[in-house]
C-alpha cells in the first residue's frame, strides 16, 4: 500500500483523508472551500486519484474537489475478504457519498469510474447536478448498451488481452505483478505523451501493487469482465428523466483504443442529446494525463456557464 503521506516528489501534495464508511480504510482527497460546489472525480483501472492531480489544482480555488480511491487502488486498503466487482464499488461509493452527505455533485468520470458513478446516479439521481465524461462510459439503461460493449471489446487490445489471459489461466499471474509491469499495462490501455514517463510517475502508479495480494482490485476489475461478474445498476424511469435533464459534457481522447469513441460517445449522446462533445485528437485513454490543461479548461468553462 502507498504510504498515506506519500506526495511523490510534491506532485500529489494534497492532505490525505480516510473513512471507514464502506467497511475498509478508504482514502480520499477533499480540497477547496467546504461551501463550494462538489466535484467528485472517479478513477478507473489501474489508476487512482493521482490521475486527477492537475484537475484538483485547477478547480480547488473555487470548487470542493473530492477524489476517492476505489477499494484496492491508490492509498485505499485492499481487503482480502472482499470482492471487487462493479456492484461492490458502487456500494462503496454510495456509502462514501452518504457519509459525507455530498449533494449537488458534479461527477467527473474516467474509465470504470464511469459505470461506478452512473451506478451512484441511478440510486441517488437527486444528488447529481452535472455529469462530465473524460473517456468514461455513461451506461444508464440506453438501448443497445450491451451491443456497444461487445463491439468495443472485439477490437480493444485491453479487453482482448483480458479474455485471452483469463482463458489461459494467466490473468491473475500477470496482473499480480503490477509493481513490475505497470508501464506495459498503462501503455496497453493507452497514453500518447511519452514525456510523462519518469521515476516519479512510475512510482505513483506502481507503488500500491507491491505484492500479488495488493493487486486484488486490478485483478477483480479485469476478472469481472472476463467472467461476467460485473452488474451495472439499472436506473428506473424517474432516474433517467431526472439525470437526462442535468447539464453534461463529454471530453474524449480519440486515440483511446480501450474505450473507443465510436462505441461510447453515442451512449453519452443518447442520454444527453443536447450536451457538448469535445473530441481531442492525439489523446489516448488516459486523457487526463495526455491533455490535463485542455481538459481542465473545458471543465472550468463548463462549470462556469452551467
Amino acid at each position: 500500500m502507498i504510504r498515506s503521506d506519500a506526495s511523490f516528489d510534491g506532485t500529489f501534495p494534497f492532505m490525505p483523508r480516510f473513512t471507514q464508511a464502506a467497511g475498509f480504510r478508504m482514502h480520499y482527497v477533499d480540497e477547496g472551500p467546504r461551501d463550494g460546489e462538489v466535484v467528485l472525480c472517479l478513477h478507473g483501472e489501474p489508476t487512482w486519484g493521482y490521475l486527477f492531480r492537475h484537475l484538483v489544482h485547477a478547480l480547488a480555488g473555487t470548487h470542493r474537489v473530492v477524489v476517492p480511491d476505489h477499494m484496492g487502488f491508490g492509498k485505499s486498503e485492499t481487503p482480502a475478504n472482499r470482492t471487487y466487482w462493479l456492484q461492490d464499488h458502487i456500494d462503496n461509493l454510495e456509502r462514501f457519498v452518504l457519509s459525507l452527505d455530498l449533494t449537488a455533485i458534479t461527477l467527473v468520470l474516467h474509465d470504470f469510474g464511469g459505470p461506478v458513478g452512473m451506478g451512484l446516479a441511478a440510486r441517488h439521481p437527486g444528488r447529481i447536478r452535472r455529469v462530465i465524461s473524460t473517456n468514461g462510459p455513461t451506461p444508464f439503461g440506453q438501448a443497445g448498451l450491451d451491443e456497444r460493449l461487445v463491439a468495443n471489446a472485439r477490437t480493444s487490445p485491453w479487453f482482448q488481452w483480458i479474455v485471452e489471459a483469463d482463458a489461459r489461466g494467466r490473468l491473475e499471474n500477470v496482473l499480480g505483478e503490477l509493481d513490475y509491469n505497470i508501464l506495459s499495462t498503462l501503455k496497453l490501455n493507452g497514453f500518447e505523451n511519452h514525456a510523462l514517463i519518469d521515476d516519479t510517475w512510475l512510482r505513483a502508479y506502481g507503488s500500491h501493487f507491491e505484492t500479488p495480494a495488493d493487486c486484488a482490485g486490478a485483478i477483480g476489475w479485469a476478472k469481472g469482465f472476463a467472467t461476467g461478474a460485473h452488474r451495472m445498476e439499472a436506473p428506473d424511469a424517474s432516474a433517467v428523466r431526472m439525470l437526462s435533464s442535468r447539464p453534461a459534457l463529454a471530453i474524449w481522447g480519440t486515440a483511446d483504443r480501450t474505450l473507443q469513441a465510436e462505441h461510447f460517445l453515442p451512449l453519452f449522446s443518447e442520454l444527453f442529446p443536447d450536451a457538448p462533445v469535445h473530441r481531442l485528437d492525439d489523446v489516448g485513454h488516459y486523457s487526463l494525463e495526455d491533455a490535463p490543461g485542455p481538459i481542465a479548461r473545458l471543465i472550468g468553462e463548463f462549470l462556469a456557464r452551467t
